[in-house]
Formats: structure tokens, C-alpha cells, sequence
């Protein structure tokens, strides 16, 4: 989880397209009638006036619960203009993270949309539709504040925590050889900062806007290193699915007028306290 390959690939992802496939292929025909409907003006939605939405919590401030139980955040709130545009409200449906990444939550027909603070790369183009990119990431390295610890090289001997399935893993994996450390996966990113904390691992790496956000609310720990690797987040959709494509096209020409209009800004400072760059 764009501030996120998300991995346990091989067997989560796996594991996910083989649970769904009978609900899939009982749906055969409802994608034929999305497709039709979507070709004759338009994209249509599983649920009337109602834009389902597949995450996974917590990522914040891309989408969490707050105090009240609701789900916010700045993915939340851009995808609020998509469903206005379409008429409709969103509803989040908490799912794992590899079954949005699989494209099995749209076989499945469990949601519209997904949206996770999702890098793209190509691996997940193979099996996803991506909306232009929305918002661009760097990975970022958090610390309990005098670790010692700055870089990469200063964690030999140590522990690295990382979230599964995430672009933060596959930067740790890569990296671990050169630098001597081990790597601790986490399920979630709450849990994998937490470990931080707790004295699981010594550092953790994840998106810079989830590990900014909990250095803020954590002023123990501290990031002291970001990696640019040139990440950009995009929202998910059904791939070869012409109501998928129709989808995918309406969020696109709902995030340019955002920008245009300043409407994005607002959701991005609201969220980063800072204005998006341009």
C-alpha cells in the first residue's frame, strides 16, 4: 500500500483465484450483461446507486477507520468524486490485498473498484486495469529515534520489517544481500510499525506517507531515510472487461477535472497538509 510486490504471491494470490473461481464462472453472464451496458453508454455498477469499493485497512491516511468506526482517507476521498460523478455512494469492502492485486475480487464480482494505495508495475498489469496514476510514492525507512540507524548499510546484523505483498517488500528483499539484514514480515502495516515499537525489528519500510503519518502520531520513532523509487499509485479496475474499461476511463476524466479544478488539492492538503505538487 502509491506514499505500496504486495507479495506471498505464489500462494496467497494463488490461493484466492482458486476460492473464487466457482463464484466466478457462476457469473458468466452478469459480466456479459456489464459489458453490453457499458459498450451502449457507459459503465454500470453491481449494486444500483451504490460504487463498491475493495481496500485493505488500515493504511493511513489512504484509508483507516477513524474514532467512529467509519472508514476516511485520501483514496476515500478521491474516490467519493468518482461515485458522485456516477450518481452513486461508495461503500469500502475490507479485502486481502492480493485478491484486489489478482483481479479476483472482480472475477468474483465482490467490488466495482479498488482502491489501496496501489504502485502499478507491470506484474500487476498482467492480471489488473490501472486508472492514470493519482498520486506518486517514495519508500521510507522508520527508526526509533537514537538507533543509530540512518541507512540501509547501519541495519547489518539486524531486522528489517516489511508488509507483505507490498512494494516495501520487494525493495527489502532486494536490498538485504548488500546490507546483511533479515527480513520480518508483517500481515498488515499497523502491526509491521508497531514491531518498530515493540522491538521486533529494528527499522521498517513501507510508503513514505503511511510511515510519515505514524512518525507524527509515534514521536519515538523518526524516518530518516527515503528511497526514491519512482513509484506512482493508481486505482484498480476489471481488465479485458469493457465495463471495467468504462470505469477506468470515467476516473480518469474524474481526476483530471479534480486537478483542473482544485478540488484534488483540497483532498491532498486536507490529508498531507501540504499542496500537491504540481
Amino acid at each position: 500500500m502509491s506514499f505500496a510486490s504486495r507479495r506471498r504471491v505464489a500462494l496467497t494470490a494463488a490461493a484466492a483465484l482458486s476460492a473464487l473461481a466457482l463464484t466466478a464462472c457462476g457469473s458468466s453472464s452478469s459480466s456479459g450483461d456489464a459489458s453490453t451496458s457499458a459498450a451502449g453508454g457507459g459503465p454500470t455498477l453491481l449494486k444500483s446507486g451504490v460504487l463498491q469499493v475493495c481496500t485493505h485497512l488500515s493504511y493511513k491516511p489512504f484509508q483507516f477507520k477513524d474514532d467512529s468506526g467509519k472508514v476516511v482517507g485520501f483514496d476515500v476521498d478521491v474516490m467519493d468524486l468518482v461515485a458522485k460523478k456516477l450518481g452513486a455512494e461508495q461503500e469500502i469492502v475490507d479485502i486481502d490485498f492480493a485478491q484486489i492485486t489478482s483481479g479476483a475480487v472482480f472475477a468474483a464480482k465482490k467490488c466495482d473498484a479498488g482502491a489501496a494505495a496501489t504502485t502499478i508495475n507491470d506484474k500487476r498489469k498482467e492480471a489488473i486495469l490501472f486508472s492514470d496514476p493519482y498520486f506518486e510514492a517514495t519508500q521510507a525507512l522508520l527508526v526509533k529515534k537514537d538507533s543509530g540507524i540512518k541507512d540501509l548499510p547501519d541495519l547489518k546484523g539486524k531486522k528489517l520489517a516489511v508488509q507483505t505483498d507490498t512494494t516495501g517488500q520487494e525493495y527489502g528483499n532486494k536490498n538485504k544481500d548488500a546490507n546483511g539484514y533479515e527480513v520480518v514480515v508483517f500481515d498488515d502495516m499497523p502491526t509491521q510499525l508497531a514491531g518498530v515499537l515493540a522491538g521486533r525489528a529494528d527499522a521498517a519500510v513501507n510508503d513514505n506517507g503511511v510511515v510519515f503519518d505514524y512518525a507524527k502520531e509515534n514521536p519515538t520513532t523518526e524516518v530518516v531515510k527515503e528511497f526514491n523509487t519512482g513509484e506512482q499509485y493508481g486505482f484498480m479496475f476489471q481488465k479485458d472487461n469493457a465495463n471495467g474499461t468504462a470505469l477506468a476511463e470515467l476516473t480518469n476524466q474524474v481526476l483530471k477535472d479534480a486537478k483542473a479544478d482544485g478540488s484534488y488539492n483540497e483532498i491532498y492538503k486536507k490529508w498531507f497538509g501540504v499542496d500537491a505538487p504540481k
